[in-house]
């Protein structure tokens, strides 16, 4: 069984999300909800998981995805087999991310620039669903599980911390979300259609 059903429902319900969160973030600007929630978020985390959430944000940033997709190639074979796809998501997501900052123009909650969609969310959802999917290939399920587990929480982490360090409106981490693992979900089917392998 290969990964295209799960890929394709994936990347449709993501692809919905992000334009919905485009729409709201282009046309609606900041509602009350969003700012309610990031006032809460900021006020209400304790300093221990602030201290945490520090260290996840790393996760994020674009000179520790560049080595980590390095090692994304030495861990999966099947990433080595194609390893352009994975190359180009991880240069396709800022690119991307970056474009559509100006296009949308939304500032940030504090400080100078952009903020829609949040380029640390984009960029983890990215490389954090490619391991989700690649964690398919692997033969054993709970290392598979876990794997992937620990993928969806590393994005959830960075997601929180870039509201958490005031760096982003919540709905700002949604859009990124939803674009990154848009553009992995798309990188996964590309995989899959070229090598209709077991990764499920």
């Amino acid at each position: 069984m290969t990964a295209s059903p799960r890929a394709r429902g994936l990347l449709i319900l993501s692809a919905a999300c992000f334009v919905a969160a485009a729409l709201g973030a282009g046309l609606l600007g900041v509602v009350a909800a969003d700012a309610a929630l990031r006032e809460a978020l900021v006020d209400h985390t304790p300093p221990v998981l602030v201290a945490v959430l520090r260290v996840a944000n790393l996760a994020g940033d674009r000179y520790v995805l560049g080595p980590a997709t390095l090692l994304l190639l030495a861990v999966f074979p099947a990433a080595r087999r194609r390893w352009w796809i994975w190359v180009g998501l991880m240069v396709l997501a800022p690119s991307v991310e970056g474009l559509l900052k100006i296009l949308i123009a939304r500032p940030r909650p504090e400080g100078l620039g952009f903020g829609f969609p949040s380029g640390h969310a984009t960029a983890a959802a990215a490389y954090f669903g490619a391991v989700a999917y690649l964690a398919g290939s692997l033969r054993r399920r709970a290392a598979c599980l876990t794997l992937r587990t620990a993928a969806v929480a590393m994005i959830l982490l960075v997601a929180l911390a870039r509201v958490v360090l005031r760096a982003h409106w919540p709905s700002d981490v949604v859009g990124g979300v939803a674009l990154g693992l848009a553009l992995a979900s798309a990188a996964a089917l590309l995989a899959s259609a070229r090598s209709p392998g077991r990764i499920a």
